[in-house]
């Protein structure tokens, strides 16, 4: 990842937690959202946002409804980063299950 690549998908990350923290009430119902993980392609054309949601129950549903509301937020984003892109990267997001992973790896080493 080139060093260009990195500070867009930080300030990506950053910019994209914002716009979830204001929009909560509306759409996370009681859920806490963190933003784990942004990558851009190259041609900063397309960004993958990694969304962990806890508590899990329900997370593809979400990932879903953030995925059909994915044009009001790339407006959000556009707004934000209008002096430092020249385009606003597509955006996709996708559940970031780690912490689950995570999890049942633990519980199996308990028993």
């Amino acid at each position: 990842m080139s060093t260009r690549q990195n500070k867009v998908s930080k300030q990506i990350q950053k910019d994209i937690a914002d716009i979830l923290l204001h929009h909560r009430d509306d759409m996370a119902h009681g859920k806490m959202l963190t933003v784990t993980n942004v990558r851009i392609t190259p041609d900063l054309g397309i960004a993958k946002i990694y969304i962990s949601v806890f508590p899990s129950a329900g997370s593809n549903e979400y990932i879903q409804l953030l995925n059909e509301r994915r044009n009001m937020f790339r407006n959000e984003l556009g707004r934000k980063l209008r002096h430092q892109l020249k385009k606003v990267p597509e955006i996709n997001f996708y559940l970031d299950d780690s912490l689950d992973y995570i999890d049942h790896i633990d519980n199996l080493l308990k028993e």
